[in-house]
């Protein structure tokens, strides 16, 4: 009962944005980002400590400049918030037809080989929004995701989903639906940025730190042959553009393990590179260096 009352709230919530204009309906979720910049100290904290810490570019960030990005950051994030909320209520035409993509043709020399493709990511830009418009407009994407907490709102994103032709994968027994994906030929959606444990990856460096990376998209090109595609999404003033890379080049290093950490590590630069370029636009919230020893040697 307390989910589905959870679910109306929402609904009750999203209503301004989901009625009024695109524009003014942006403004609105970048205030609701800037408000949680000042109310949602927990997560200020972790940005925070993840900018000082990091290194970004080649000069330290001073104190202005970190303040400047975690603002920019947090009305980012309210910013896609609000464009979702109209792409999933049928409001958002304009969001979606506005949205440029770079590189299709890479995805097409791929695809052409006949051995599926992985489009692998990050939480970059408005991730959310990169996935429906590539199965919208490149080729429907079986995507790998975690099931929201409320069953109730997460029926109702399924099926948004499901009309923009994402195929779902929970996280949990995804790796055989994946590859049966691939065997067909067709297209897998990952995001790779996120800390995991042990035995899923290993501790390479992330913007000069060791992080935990799953090691997962690598083994999977690796055991199926599929083609590894990253894609990106940044803002461009009051739009998107998508970025589709061509295949990358895998380790041809023998031994196994030497192999996947040197994959793993040419698909993480890529997300590097988007976060150098875009800081504000990745989700510095996440506690992307948990559970490393600082003493644990960086491969």
């Amino acid at each position: 009962m307390y989910r589905l009352l959870e679910a109306v709230i929402v609904i009750i919530l999203t209503a301004p944005i989901r009625i009024l204009p695109v524009k003014i309906s942006l403004k609105i979720g970048e205030l609701i980002g800037l408000a949680l910049f000042y109310i949602w100290s927990s997560r200020r904290k972790i940005a925070e400590d993840n900018l000082i810490k990091t290194m970004i570019s080649d000069e330290a960030f001073s104190e202005r400049d970190i303040s400047k990005v975690l603002k920019e950051n947090f009305k980012n994030f309210g910013r896609s918030l609000a464009e979702i909320i109209k792409v999933y209520s049928g409001s958002g035409k304009k969001i979606i037809e506005s949205i440029k993509i770079e590189g299709i043709e890479n995805y097409y020399a791929a695809s052409q080989k006949g051995r599926g493709v992985v489009f692998f990511t990050g939480h970059c830009g408005n991730w959310e929004l990169l996935a429906l418009v590539c199965s919208l407009k490149v080729s429907p994407i079986a995507v790998v995701a975690r099931p929201l907490d409320n069953s109730y709102l997460n029926k109702i994103v399924e099926g948004i989903r499901r009309k923009f032709g994402n195929i779902i994968i929970y996280k949990r027994g995804a790796l055989k639906p994946i590859i049966q994906t691939l065997k067909k030929k067709g297209v897998v959606g990952i995001l790779m940025d996120q800390a995991v444990v042990r035995n899923e990856g290993f501790v390479i460096d992330f913007l000069g730190r060791g992080a935990w990376t799953t090691k997962m998209p690598a083994l999977i090109v690796r055991k199926t042959g599929a083609a590894a595609i990253p894609v990106f999404i940044h803002r461009n003033g009051d739009s998107h553009v998508i970025k589709i890379y061509p295949e990358v080049e895998l380790s041809k290093t023998q031994e196994k393990e030497t192999a996947l950490i040197e994959d793993t590590k040419k698909l993480t630069e890529y997300i590097e590179s988007y976060i150098r370029e875009h800081p504000a636009e990745w989700l510095w919230i996440h506690r992307r260096w948990k559970r490393v020893n600082p003493d644990k040697t960086i491969i």
